[in-house]
C-alpha cells in the first residue's frame, strides 16, 4: 500500500507495547519500521528497466525476513534512542511495525512474495485498494489521539478498524466475484480465469477480469446495496505464437516478456498498434483496458537489448468524471444482475 498507510499501521501495532512516557518515540519507530521494507525500490538498473519488478515486494517483504529487517533497523536507531529506550524494546517495536508491511501489501492486488525464498508466488488477496483514504484516515486520527492522550486504547480501536475494513473487503470481494461470474454466464461464457481488484480508494467499485477462450473481458462491478454491472472492453490474451510468432524466443526481449508475465500473474494483453505487451490488471477507469504499464517490443533491436518499459498514469477530466459517475451508480450502462 501507500507509505502513509504502511507507516500508520506499523505505528498502531507498535503503540500496543508502549509505555505512556515513550509512546511518541515508539510511534516513530513503528512508523519507520512499517515503511522500511519498501526500500527495495532502490534496487534498479538502467540497463534492465524491469529489474525493480522482480525485487519490489520480494525478500524485504518475506515473512522469513521480518526478524532480520527488524534487527537491522534496530541497530540503526539504537544509538539515537539508547538513553531513553532499551534495545530490547526498540527491537520488539521494530518487529511489530515491520511484520505488518508484507501482510498488508498482500491484501492488495499487486502481489507480494510472502514465502520467499521457498516460493516465488505473488500473494494477492485483493481485499483493499493500494490507496484507500477510507482505510487510512481513521488510522491516522486514532494514532494521533494515542500520542496526544498517551492512551493505548486508541491504538486498539485502530486495530479494530483495520480488522473490520479488511474483513469488509473480503466480503465485498465475494459479492463482486459472484456478480462477475453471473455476468460471464449471461454472455454464455466460461470464465477460465477470473480475478477482481478494488478500484482506487474504495470497496464499492471493482475491476473484474475474466478469460474466455483467448480473450480477456474487462468490466466493472458495483457492489453497493445491490450488485450491478458496468460493461467494459475486451483485449486479446497475449501469446507468443499468435502475436510475436516471428520473434526470436532466445532474445532478451523475449526473456523480459516471460519475467513480466510472472509479475502480472499472466494477465497480459497485446496492443497490436503500439506493439505493447500490457498488464491489464490496472487502469484508471475500472471497465477500460487502457493499461498503466507494459513492455514495448521492437523486433529490429539487437538480441541482447532489453524491452522498453512503458507507463501511462495520466487521468484526464473525462476519465475522472466517468469514474465518479460509475462509483455513484449514475451512469455507464449499469445492468442489474
Amino acid at each position: 500500500m501507500d507509505p502513509i498507510s504502511q507507516g500508520t499501521v506499523g505505528a498502531v501495532f507498535a503503540q500496543t507495547i508502549s509505555s505512556k512516557k515513550n509512546i511518541a518515540k515508539i510511534t516513530v519507530i513503528g512508523c519507520l519500521a512499517g515503511m522500511a521494507p519498501d526500500l527495495d525500490v532502490l534496487i534498479q538498473s538502467r540497463e534492465d528497466p524491469i529489474l525493480f519488478l522482480e525485487y519490489h515486494r520480494q525478500f524485504t517483504h518475506s515473512l522469513i525476513f521480518i526478524p532480520f529487517g527488524s534487527l537491522l533497523l534496530s541497530l540503526i536507531m539504537f544509538p539515537f534512542l539508547k538513553r531513553s529506550i532499551s534495545f530490547k524494546i526498540i527491537f520488539a517495536t521494530s518487529f511489530l511495525g515491520y511484520a505488518t508491511h508484507g501482510l498488508l501489501d498482500a491484501c492488495t492486488s499487486y502481489g507480494t512474495q510472502l514465502f520467499w525464498p521457498f516460493s516465488d508466488e505473488r500473494i494477492s488477496w485483493n481485499n483493499v485498494s493500494i490507496v484507500d483514504p477510507f482505510f487510512t484516515i481513521p488510522l491516522v486520527i486514532l494514532t494521533a489521539f494515542s500520542i496526544k492522550k498517551r492512551n493505548k486504547n486508541f491504538s486498539f480501536l485502530a486495530i479494530g478498524w483495520i480488522s473490520f475494513y479488511l474483513l469488509f473487503g473480503v466480503f465485498q470481494y465475494e459479492r463482486a466475484f459472484l456478480s462477475a461470474k453471473n455476468l460471464a454466464n449471461s454472455r454464455g461464457h466460461t470464465a477460465d480465469r477470473l480475478t477482481l481488484k478494488p478500484s482506487f480508494g474504495n470497496l464499492i467499485l471493482w475491476k473484474a477480469i475474466y478469460q474466455h477462450e483467448e480473450v480477456y473481458f474487462v468490466d466493472a462491478i458495483r457492489a453497493g446495496f445491490r450488485s450491478t454491472w458496468c460493461l467494459g472492453e475486451t483485449i486479446e490474451r497475449f501469446q507468443f505464437s499468435e502475436h510475436l510468432f516471428a520473434f526470436d524466443i532466445n532474445s532478451q526481449q523475449a526473456k523480459d516478456i516471460n519475467r513480466f508475465q510472472w509479475f502480472s500473474q499472466d494477465y497480459l494483453g497485446y496492443d497490436r498498434d503500439k506493439g505493447l505487451v500490457a498488464d491489464i490488471r490496472y487502469s484508471m477507469v475500472p471497465n477500460e483496458i487502457e493499461p498503466m504499464w507494459g513492455l514495448l517490443i521492437d523486433a529490429d533491436v539487437p538480441l541482447y537489448q532489453h524491452a522498453s518499459w512503458w507507463t501511462n498514469r495520466n487521468l484526464d477530466q473525462s476519465q475522472l468524471q466517468k469514474f465518479q459517475r460509475m462509483l455513484a451508480g449514475n451512469s455507464c450502462g449499469l445492468t442489474s444482475n
